[in-house]
């Protein structure tokens, strides 16, 4: 399993923000847990991973956050 990005308790725009750093540390063909709270996350993380090379294997909301498993294209 690869990283974990924890983004719960930020609010709109912070975590795409943060998300968009952090994945830049994350090797091509790597999986990242990208974990969340705002509810926002759930249309804007897919959106935003479309337009940058970044499949969304898995979304889901569980134990009251939401869970994506990422991993980068390119």
């Amino acid at each position: 399993m690869g990283a974990i990005i924890d983004l719960r308790g930020l609010t709109c725009p912070l975590p795409l923000l943060k998300l968009r750093e952090k994945i830049k540390e994350v090797p091509a063909g790597e999986e990242v847990t990208v974990l969340t709270s705002d509810p926002g996350t759930m249309a804007e993380i897919p959106l935003w991973a479309e337009k940058a090379g970044i499949e969304v294997v898995n979304c889901c909301q569980e134990n009251g956050h939401f869970k994506f498993i990422l991993r980068k294209v390119k």
